[in-house]
């Protein structure tokens, strides 16, 4: 702790109580910006209509939420912004939450001089500001209290209306660039265990091609990537699509990812089990235990469940989702756990197949990826079903014996 002399010292030879030269002023500047600038801030566009009748909106960095009871949010405009002094004139303003892949609107409401509602889409809220098209979320306020601050002023605004309206990925600005946020529980990750599935799918492949081709279906490879199964391979017949695209990532919890989670430790178990409800863990954990007894799982094909879990799947892997939608997915996945039921395959039965899949083993004895069999035709006789998961398990145990023979360094 410096003291008064010293302080006194320091201040006749020029220097600061660290015996170093004080900064510059605008070496100051700098440092605070550089500083400063580690600190990522969310994008917004707030909008009005002026005393003019006019749209008029700003690009702000400095958006905060600030009190629950009442209402109120702030933004700081600099005090020698001539586009504030329009937006003050409005008699309620908008809040514009900007979406990651909306960092042209941000520039064009940025640059002085630009005509940016001469080119954008929107709509008016209740009280009349524009909602910019396609924003993840919009805030209307009227102005509680604008007081100055420095070089700026504090625009405090009492929330009357807010809605999100597109659940993505918001834009961040971060050290003069711009970009979005993806929670680590979402990112594609080169983790060791997905590192090595794709190493290996080659020599699955052979194997999921024969399937794809013999059964007329599709043929997929899982592998575990994080806290979720990614196809890291596809084969298909030919004359045919894919759907299920390489990269894909099916979430791993309740009820998907069962066959996969059959042959974990205890501890991977309960995790599985503990992002479902308690009502429902028991249940699950019979699944667990009817998929060790078969060496095998099937899901059916409920009402739109394929359709719908398709569609899902897909929005998961988009990389554009909020921590929320992705919660939100995970828990309509769930609801159509029904069709993951356990069902007895007999022949002369009619059955909608919507997925089979197999396990394959490591040298460790534990699953270390998953065959599937997926857009099987409907309306098929269980002697078929059988078949097909005949097929498929003794595909699985081929390639079973292909990993464990494969030399050491292909496993990663």
């Amino acid at each position: 702790m410096a003291t008064a002399s010293t302080a006194l010292a320091a201040k006749a030879t020029g220097r600061g109580a660290s015996g170093r030269p004080p900064l510059t002023r605008d070496a100051e500047d700098l440092k605070y910006r550089e500083v400063l600038g580690h600190y990522p801030t969310g994008v917004v566009v707030v909008t009005g209509i002026d005393a003019a009748g006019q749209p008029v909106g700003m690009t702000i960095g400095s958006f905060t939420s600030v009190s629950l009871d009442p209402p109120l949010i702030a933004f700081l405009p600099t005090r020698t912004s001539r586009t504030f002094e329009r937006l003050r004139t409005a008699s309620s303003f908008c809040v514009n939450v900007l979406a990651a892949d909306q960092e042209s609107v941000c520039r064009s409401f940025a640059t002085p001089g630009a005509r940016p509602f001469d080119d954008l889409g929107w709509t008016p809220a209740p009280g009349g500001a524009p909602i910019l098209d396609d924003v993840v979320a919009w805030i209307e306020c009227r102005y509680h209290d604008v007081t100055p601050a420095g070089d700026h002023v504090l625009a405090l605004g009492l929330v009357e209306r807010l809605r999100v309206t597109r659940a993505v990925q918001p834009l961040l600005f971060f050290q003069g660039g711009y970009g979005r946020f993806v929670p680590s529980s979402m990112m594609a990750l080169p983790e060791a265990d997905l590192i090595k599935g794709v190493r290996l799918a080659e020599l699955a492949r052979p194997e999921m091609d024969r399937l794809a081709r013999g059964l007329a279906v599709e043929c997929s490879l899982l592998a575990r990537g994080g806290g979720d199964l990614v196809i890291v391979a596809v084969s298909t017949a030919p004359g045919t699509s894919t759907r299920a695209a390489p990269g894909h990532r099916v979430p791993l919890r309740p009820p998907l990812g069962d066959l996969y989670v059959a042959w974990r430790g205890p501890d991977e178990v309960d995790a599985w089990l503990a992002a479902a409800g308690r009502d429902r863990r028991e249940a699950y954990r019979q699944r667990l235990a009817t998929a060790r007894g078969r060496g095998w799982s099937m899901a059916m094909v409920g009402e739109d469940a394929d359709t719908r879990l398709h569609d899902l799947l897909r929005e998961n892997s988009s990389g554009r989702l909020t921590p929320s939608r992705h919660r939100e997915i995970e828990r309509e996945i769930e609801r159509l756990s029904a069709a993951y039921e356990p069902v007895e395959v007999v022949a002369g039965r009619r059955y909608d197949v919507q997925s089979i899949v197999a396990p394959i083993f490591g040298v460790d004895g534990e699953v270390a990826q998953v065959l599937r069999l997926s857009r099987l035709p409907r309306d098929v006789d269980g002697a078929r079903v059988e078949e097909w998961i005949c097929a498929l398990t003794a595909a699985a145990e081929r390639v079973t014996v292909a990993y464990r023979a494969a030399p050491a360094d292909a496993d990663g």
